[in-house]
């Protein structure tokens, strides 16, 4: 099968970090922005921009409170899905696959490395619950300091998530929309991956 180029290698992870490590020297904003999907409940989907912050050995990995939304449906049903895209490449990759919670030293140096501002409000915010005011996050923020102080431990109902892939495929803009479009899937965690190319 012809796979070179974009598409050279043997390792889907390594091709993703090469693919983003472009997209942070020609993508405006947030080149590391996904958009994630869970499902909640009763099966609706629902999905989300967050930042992707590592793209590990072994998984993609972002993080967030755990009693928001997105961290109730992903602990309530392991799976998830994302996406990022590149305008500036005219490229995406789509990841599907397993969830697990990423909350040990690895979540513990994420959090020490975001600013005192971004740790305090990762303390003070209820994410995704109703808020009367932003007055009253502003005072739980300004208690929150006070308690705190200057250097806040990672907050218990805070860390990460990492979607190890069952599925991820490569996507590249194409003349008269023929796109290339390689999909690299394996029926476990840790099996071997079979790659093919798909129509665009």
């Amino acid at each position: 099968m012809e796979r070179d180029g974009l598409f050279a290698g043997d390792d889907p992870f390594e091709i993703a970090r090469g693919w983003l490590a472009e997209a942070e020297k020609s993508e405006m904003n947030d080149p590391n922005a996904v958009a994630l999907s869970t499902v909640d409940a009763d099966g609706l989907p629902n999905v989300r921009m967050v930042l992707l912050k590592e793209i590990s050995e072994d998984g993609f990995i972002f993080y967030t409170n755990y009693n928001s939304a997105k961290g109730r449906e992903l602990t309530a049903n392991p799976k998830a899905a994302m996406v990022l895209h590149w305008k500036s490449l005219r490229r995406q990759v789509r990841i599907r696959g397993m969830v697990s919670r990423e909350e040990g030293a690895r979540a513990d140096a994420y959090y020490a490395s975001r600013s005192l501002k971004s740790r305090l409000g990762a303390w003070a915010s209820e994410q995704s619950q109703p808020l009367d005011s932003r007055t009253t996050l502003m005072a739980k923020v300004a208690k929150i300091t006070a308690q705190k102080g200057p250097n806040p431990p990672r907050p218990p109902f805070w860390g990460g998530f990492k979607i190890a892939p069952v599925e991820i495929e490569f996507w590249a803009d194409g003349a008269f929309r023929l796109h290339d479009r390689f999909v690299w899937r394996r029926k476990g965690i840790g099996e071997n991956w079979e790659i093919q190319r798909l129509n665009p």
